[in-house]
């Protein structure tokens, strides 16, 4: 049923639906169960969590604007996330805060067209291990630092806690026109 890497999907996602809703009833219709047979809940830090029969399997999910990102694996853990394309006028006030001081270096180096989709893409890779993890923002955005390789994100290392940075994989990508999006895995 699954491959060595996790799959996930693309949903357009209005306001006032509930992301879990939506969630629910991809991850069903990939487990080959209803949405109210899935043994799905919340840990204490909020993320979603399968068990029983499918503890073997792990999801997140993430939206942004109008679309929203699923995704399932399994004998893994899985993050994703999503950030919809548009002007970050504090993009570097934010990095500074949060951010490695070699990610600030990087951010600074773009050009300014390309900037805040650099700081997204990079928000994106970050936010997508933590929530791989299990923490999320609260383990803290400075304890895993990624550097460009190409055209591509890698981890290149990583708080104990978080294992190693090989330990990791990520894929990121354009889930729609207008997002940037990562998935990480281990």
């Amino acid at each position: 049923m699954f491959l060595s890497s996790p799959r996930w999907a693309w949903h357009p996602h209005r306001a006032g639906v509930a992301a879990e809703t939506v969630a629910r009833a991809w991850l069903a219709q990939q487990l080959d169960c209803t949405a109210e047979q899935l043994p799905l809940s919340r840990d204490g830090f909020g993320r979603p969590r399968l068990h029983a029969s499918l503890a073997a399997c792990d999801t997140s999910w993430s939206h942004s604007g109008e679309g929203l990102l699923v995704a399932l694996g399994r004998d893994m853990d899985v993050g994703i996330d999503l950030e919809r394309l548009r002007p970050r006028p504090r993009a570097l006030a934010v990095a500074e805060r949060y951010f490695t001081a070699a990610e600030l270096d990087w951010l600074q180096l773009q050009h300014a067209d390309v900037r805040d989709e650099a700081f997204l893409r990079l928000w994106c890779a970050k936010e997508a291990v933590l929530k791989a993890h299990g923490h999320g923002l609260s383990f803290g955005l400075h304890k895993l630092r990624f550097v460009e390789s190409g055209t591509a994100l890698v981890l290149a290392e990583c708080d104990p806690g978080l294992g190693t940075a090989r330990d990791w994989s990520l894929h990121e990508f354009e889930p729609a026109p207008g997002y940037v999006a990562a998935l990480a895995w281990r």
